[in-house]
């Protein structure tokens, strides 16, 4: 009744019963099944042993192994009681003999449990051998069941061994663990093995359902199925939870009070969030964003949903993959809908980004800035996933903001100057491709981040801008056009850096190198990186059109190159022998000569 329990002893001075105040017990412990039938998730399991006991065909050893609270404690007592029942029923104990209600009341001497976790020791090994000598008074087994086995010590498994693999024929031991790889080879040949399974939402929400009515509490399927998600395939957290969220929701277990008590990010954001993707909505995913963080979510937990919605959304798109949603009819409903909306590429150049910015956030010193370049990343995304900093071509970046949607809009009405003026005419057959000039980028105005975004993403993608073999880098010789802006030492060295800290985690070596030369301008158009070996100039001619076509771009200069040489390192005799020593000496103070000569010294 409502998870309350009565309790009732005999007072011989007054020759009557006296009902002791009511006892609360928790879901997980109320409802901890009685009989195989009643475990959930564990069929084709159960039905193993259950056709065991019913054959007597019964191991001396098991080993019940699987993740936390998923059944395995509660199966070797139900194991335990059935094989001991005097009238057994199909596998399943009567409850009804005296080795039955011995085990209900709990104070049946042919079960014993072992916590191995606080007694792993060799003498907590050699008592439990020693009561293995004993049979049992009433019942046909005795049962020892170790739970949480792995935390025995080498030496106590060691002494554990030759009971294990020949006990008595009236004994049976029943392992528990989660961590089946610590075990020894040797214990896992001594036992059979059976490995319990995570719990299905399904099977979750459907077993939460019938302890809600047997309680009378009220409760709303997507609250179960948070608490379902929540346990991670666990029913005894689950039972946890829900007792949890009922007594947050006085009683009523709703999705509201689930997000409130679990601190979990509801699924909204997620489906706010991809509706701004398409709108190419930046300023309002960057507010979503903090209010996320405002709740007391980490960026990174927020990354981490978006991922997972973004591939429910790509299951919801076929009927074959649509059962692999763990969520209520309606939710799933939900993202089928705004899945039809999308493209399948533009799904799959999102969940890509996403899992970018998961596998570098722990090492990224500003970890909300890898979000929300993420974030942006996403929105500049086409509709069908074109991502404009992976092109080959110049990347095109959407408006960010509105101020520079003004002002952009402004720019492109300006009329364009005629190519005549620009450069010199050349004949139709001459002509391969159109030449592209560099318009003067615009300087960054105070609070605007467009113009650093595009000049970070060029230099992110390493392909946003034309490679060598589609533009030729300008010769040592060539002049700056009018338009190109100067170059000197400072701006060449900040954005060689930008550029080496942009590069890719397969680059590390080369940027590790980069940061340690220091690029010098010879020309106006041409810049001199010294290294210390060929190798490493290789190593930069490799990158030669990528390095140069970003600083380009960065630096507004069109006719920029760079030349790579080798240092010529001197090699330098050192004096290893005492005559060469006196030698080296010598030529620096010539009075040692005499001094030798006085005092007869020889150096052979």
């Amino acid at each position: 009744m409502n998870g309350f329990e009565f309790k009732c002893i005999f007072e011989p001075h007054n020759h009557a019963f006296v009902f002791m105040e009511k006892q609360y017990l928790v879901s997980a412990r109320k409802y901890r099944p009685a009989k195989f039938g009643d475990v959930v998730g564990q069929e084709a399991l159960t039905t193993t042993l259950k056709n065991a006991i019913a054959s007597g065909k019964l191991a001396h050893a098991y080993l019940f192994c699987g993740p936390r609270g998923v059944g395995k404690t509660t199966c070797a007592r139900i194991f335990a009681k059935n094989i001991n029942c005097l009238n057994p029923r199909d596998g399943e104990a009567c409850g009804e003999c005296e080795s039955c209600r011995a085990f209900a009341e709990g104070r049946s001497f042919n079960i014993y449990e072992l916590d191995a976790a606080s007694n792993n020791s060799v003498e907590d090994i050699r008592s439990l051998t020693e009561q293995v000598l004993t049979p049992p008074q009433i019942g046909r087994y005795k049962v020892y069941i170790i739970d949480e086995v792995h935390m025995l010590s080498t030496a106590a498994f060691n002494a554990f061994l030759k009971t294990l693999e020949e006990p008595p024929s009236y004994v049976i031991f029943i392992l528990a663990t989660t961590e089946k790889h610590k075990l020894l080879p040797t214990i896992l040949s001594r036992c059979q093995i059976y490995d319990f399974n995570r719990m299905e939402v399904g099977e979750t929400v459907a077993h939460l359902k019938r302890v809600a009515a047997s309680e009378g509490i009220e409760v709303e399927d997507e609250a179960l199925n948070l608490i379902a998600r929540k346990a991670d395939g666990g029913m005894r957290d689950a039972l946890s939870i829900f007792d949890q969220v009922a007594s947050y929701g006085n009683g009523r277990v709703t999705y509201e009070a689930a997000l409130a008590d679990l601190n979990v990010l509801d699924y909204e954001y997620y489906f706010k969030a991809v509706d701004l993707f398409k709108q190419h909505d930046v300023p309002h995913l960057l507010v979503l964003l903090d209010e996320v963080v405002k709740k007391g979510f980490d960026p990174g937990q927020f990354i981490s949903g978006l991922g997972d919605h973004l591939r429910n959304l790509l299951m919801s798109r076929d009927a074959v993959t649509l059962p692999l949603l763990d969520v209520p009819d309606d939710v799933r409903h939900r993202y089928h809908e705004q899945a039809s909306k999308l493209s399948q590429g533009f799904i799959y150049s999102a969940m890509r980004l996403t899992n970018q910015c998961g596998l570098h956030y722990k090492q990224s010193r500003n970890k909300r800035f890898q979000v929300e370049l993420a974030l942006i990343m996403i929105a500049q995304l086409g509709d069908e996933g074109e991502d404009p900093y992976a092109g080959r071509g110049p990347a095109v970046i959407k408006p960010l903001f509105t101020a520079q949607s003004r002002q952009e809009a402004q720019q492109d009405k300006q009329p364009a100057q005629p190519v005549a003026q620009q450069q010199p005419s050349v004949k139709p057959a001459e002509v391969k491709a159109p030449v592209r000039h560099e318009q003067p980028q615009p300087k960054p105005q105070q609070g605007r981040i467009g113009f650093s975004i595009k000049r970070y993403a060029a230099a992110e993608s390493q392909q946003s801008a034309p490679m060598a073999s589609e533009q030729p880098l300008a010769a040592g010789g060539a002049t700056p056009a009018a338009h190109d802006q100067p170059v000197d030492d400072t701006k060449l060295g900040y954005e060689w850096r930008v550029f080496a800290n942009s590069m890719p985690i397969e680059d590390k070596a080369i940027s590790a190198r980069m940061f340690n030369m220091t690029p010098r301008m010879i020309s106006p158009a041409m810049f001199e990186v010294k290294v210390d070996t060929p190798k490493v100039r290789e190593m930069m001619l490799e990158k030669r059109g990528e390095i140069v076509t970003a600083l380009r771009k960065a630096l507004s200069n069109s006719a920029l190159d760079m030349q790579v040489s080798v240092v010529e390192v001197q090699s330098v005799k050192v004096a290893i022998s005492p005559r060469e020593k006196y030698e080296e000496l010598k030529a620096i103070n010539s009075d040692l000569e005499e001094l030798v000569k006085t005092f007869g010294l020889r150096f052979d």
